[in-house]
């Protein structure tokens, strides 16, 4: 029973990780971004969802919706606030920009955090459930949200690829991934490649901190712990490699559900870390090699 349970909890979780990594990678793969606010994005969605079904009675579909809204305007502040600014600043040297931008999007997930705190205090917060009800699968007794939150991630992913592959505007997200420059030089302009593809982090990013606040429940210790494995997810993967994030996401989420059952869910991040610890030791490149 434990095992199943372990099975059907781990896969929904890896889902979400994944939903969120996708993104995530997307960014550094395009702009070279690592985006250290990325839990606080994910838990402001989340908190912004919460907030307006149980304070403001709209309802957990539009309450949903307005937490995508808040992830996606959130990114955008991200991009427009801690790294736009960096990017094209004459007064810093360009190998000095990325620990710069490094730097601002971790003080900006901070800011992020204390006005969540602040506003909405540290109590975990639980956004109301689409899918109510219970699934008896393999013996284990499941919430009908848990398959729901798997089906909405895959069906996000599934749709971002299509994007990626069969759009014009997807194309042009790819190559300027594999080559920036030679993008220019066919006169599509980069800034608004970068607009594109913070806009898509921003939606993925706010769908995978609602499902989490649905499965999970967050509050705002949440960030570290959500920006942690996020980042564990794409340097195992393989630093900008899309594939190769999805499958460090079950890596990692069965990592740290099986250290929530067996051991203590106050340890489940720690074996992830130290998997990362000895990967950037004995693989810098990741798991499954960059793109």
């Amino acid at each position: 029973m434990l095992f199943w349970q372990i099975l059907i909890d781990g896969f929904a979780i890896s889902a979400l990780y994944a939903l969120g990594a996708t993104g995530f990678t997307l960014i550094f793969g395009v702009s070279g971004v690592l985006n250290l606010s990325h839990g606080a994005i994910m838990v402001g969605a989340a908190v912004a969802a919460w907030a307006a079904a149980s304070e403001l009675g709209v309802g957990p579909y539009t309450g949903a919706l307005i937490g995508v809204l808040a992830g996606f305007i959130l990114a955008f502040a991200t991009y427009f606030i801690a790294v736009r600014p960096i990017q094209r600043s004459k007064v810093i040297a360009e190998s000095e920009k990325e620990i710069f931008i490094l730097t601002a999007t971790l003080l900006w997930g901070i800011i992020i955090q204390e006005a969540i705190a602040y506003l909405f205090t540290n109590n975990a917060k639980t956004v109301l459930p689409i899918v109510e009800g219970v699934t008896t699968v393999l013996g284990v007794r499941t919430p009908r949200n848990e398959y729901f939150t798997a089906v909405i991630c895959w069906v996000a992913i599934g749709l971002l690829w299509f994007l990626v592959n069969r759009t014009r505007r997807g194309k042009a997200v790819m190559a300027a991934s594999m080559n920036p420059r030679g993008v220019t030089l066919l006169g599509i302009e980069l800034s608004s490649i970068y607009l594109t593809v913070w806009a898509i982090y921003g939606l993925l990013a706010g769908v995978a901190g609602i499902l989490l606040g649905m499965f999970l429940g967050v509050s705002s210790y949440s960030v570290g712990p959500l920006t942690a494995s996020a980042f564990s997810i794409v340097v195992l993967g393989g630093l900008g490699s899309v594939s190769g994030s999805l499958i460090a996401a079950y890596v990692v989420g069965y990592l740290e559900t099986g250290t929530a059952y067996l051991i203590s869910p106050a340890y489940r991040t720690i074996p992830a870390l130290l998997l990362l610890v000895v990967v950037m030791y004995l693989r810098p490149q990741g798991l499954f090699g960059r793109r």
